[in-house]
């Protein structure tokens, strides 16, 4: 996002570049919730259970992503970014899924306030087992993504897309950077 106004980007630039990264991070892990989605229905399938749809793991795509970023907004395990690559991925993909799902406790215990149960009824009945499940597919998500995000932050976008989506048979030349470290 480069704006060449010394205020910096405007509103609508930051508001481009937030909706970007939120659809890039809801079709990543759209994928991923989807595709854990189809293995539940074929297997519950086995035992003629019925299963939910895949527009709880669209919106559910849509919810962690937000989270995400709120998360990025946080700073949250910016520390850690001096460190290996796989280690600040790997920390960083710990301390999102904690955000997760602390947003996850504290949906469930809304939802069972909506539905009135009060505060103690609400967090008894959780299913903390669920959650945990949730959280852990989420973590184990979240770890190449973050791997990938702390690479791109390394190498900067330009090198980091051209790395990833162009040619390196065409004959095209290297990146500037690459060529550096030869």
């Amino acid at each position: 996002m480069r704006n060449n106004s010394p205020a910096g980007p405007g509103l609508k630039e930051k508001a481009i570049h937030e909706l970007k990264e939120l659809a890039a991070l809801f079709f990543y892990l759209a994928f991923f919730f989807c595709a854990l989605t189809t293995y539940s229905i074929l297997l519950l399938s086995e035992f003629h259970v019925q299963y939910l749809t895949y527009t709880f793991a669209l919106i559910n795509a849509l919810v962690v992503a937000k989270v995400i970023l709120i998360g990025d907004y946080a700073h949250l395990g910016k520390r850690y970014e001096g460190r290996s690559l796989f280690l600040s991925a790997v920390v960083k993909a710990f301390l999102f899924g904690l955000l997760v799902f602390a947003f996850h406790v504290l949906e469930e215990v809304i939802r069972r306030l909506v539905h009135g149960a009060d505060i103690a009824t609400a967090s008894r009945e959780m299913r903390i087992d669920q959650l945990l499940g949730r959280a852990l597919v989420v973590f184990c998500t979240l770890i190449p993504l973050f791997g990938f995000r702390e690479l791109r932050r390394v190498m900067g976008d330009e090198e980091f897309h051209a790395l990833l989506f162009r040619s390196r048979t065409s004959g095209e030349t290297e990146p500037a950077s690459a060529s550096k470290r030869l």
